[in-house]
């Protein structure tokens, strides 16, 4: 699965972009009609401590499931926007299986 990541305004190391990649494509265990994923990180409002956002897209045949959290580290955005996003794999496997 391709993962393309966009960091907006900064720069991303090859860590972070790492991690988001292993994450990202654990999905795929998950569900295997997953074309491809688009992760934008973003720095939110400078003034709260919790600024950092990842927005996730997985591309799937029908329609795309997205995600996006906001949390202290991008680590922590990530790991919850893939929460999420299992949960809405599990449900979209489910439509498919009546």
């Amino acid at each position: 699965m391709k993962v393309s990541i966009n960091a907006v305004k900064f720069r991303a190391d090859r860590k972070l972009e790492d991690f988001i990649s292993d994450k990202v494509e654990k999905l795929s265990t998950v569900y295997d009609g997953i074309l491809g994923s688009e992760v934008t990180l973003k720095v939110e409002n400078v003034e709260s401590a919790e600024n950092k956002t990842a927005e996730i897209r997985l591309l799937i045949k029908g329609n795309d499931l997205f995600a996006k959290k906001q949390s202290k580290t991008f680590e922590e955005a990530t790991d919850t926007a893939v929460d999420a996003l299992r949960k809405q794999l599990d449900k979209h496997k489910g439509k498919f299986r009546k």
